[in-house]
């Protein structure tokens, strides 16, 4: 394929950086480019200025990980929370997904990816240890694993149980209302919610 020619350096550099983006190939990447050439420089200002912010002002939560402007993210400051249920998800995205369903008022632990060896993913590569610490402190009573019903879910379903069975805690995961080898955070909030209202023990196969 011939690589395509720009009549500019600095257009090219802009493209090769928002290509870079998932998702985004060269032709998208060079429409978003020229689009925010023909906005108003305060604009692009206001642009440049909130994903600078995004990158140095955003932090992750020190109870669960979860994104937040402070050290303690709303969700576990919020005071009406149910804090003896914990349910554990893989990303950020997946947080937002259970929120939009309206269905859960515990708290929440985010891995930050499943445990994956193809991907050079293993167990200390996620937060599994400062979960089971969690647990450990005693206000904990029930861990929901919400992991996508993916192979790599299903693995880090189980090494979790494991890691949390001598503690006698109560285990249970999401009802499969989600097809099998579908992401979380794609499943429809009705379909979510009821996942999550449906819940059983988890049980070592």
């Amino acid at each position: 394929m011939i690589q395509q020619q720009y009549p500019s350096q600095l257009l090219e550099k802009a493209v090769q950086e928002f290509a870079k983006l998932p998702g985004i190939g060269r032709k998208t990447a060079l429409r978003l480019v020229l689009w925010l050439l023909r906005q108003d420089n305060n604009d692009v200002a206001l642009f440049t200025m909130a994903v600078s912010e995004l990158k140095s002002g955003v932090k992750y939560c020190k109870v669960c990980h979860n994104i937040s402007d402070t050290d303690i993210c709303p969700i576990c400051a919020d005071e009406r929370r149910d804090k003896t249920t914990v349910c554990v998800v893989e990303n950020i995205q997946d947080v937002m997904a259970i929120e939009n369903t309206q269905q859960f008022r515990g708290l929440y632990h985010v891995l930050g990816g499943v445990i994956s060896p193809m991907d050079g993913m293993g167990p200390a590569d996620i937060e599994i240890d400062s979960l089971v610490q969690r647990v450990k402190e005693g206000t904990v009573q029930e861990v929901i694993l919400a992991l996508s019903p993916t192979m790599e879910g299903d693995t880090t379903n189980f090494f979790i149980y494991r890691k949390l069975a001598p503690t006698g805690i109560k285990v249970s995961v999401i009802a499969r209302g989600i097809a099998v080898g579908n992401e979380l955070e794609y499943a429809d909030e009705v379909t979510l919610g009821r996942s999550i209202t449906n819940r059983t023990l988890f049980e070592e196969k």
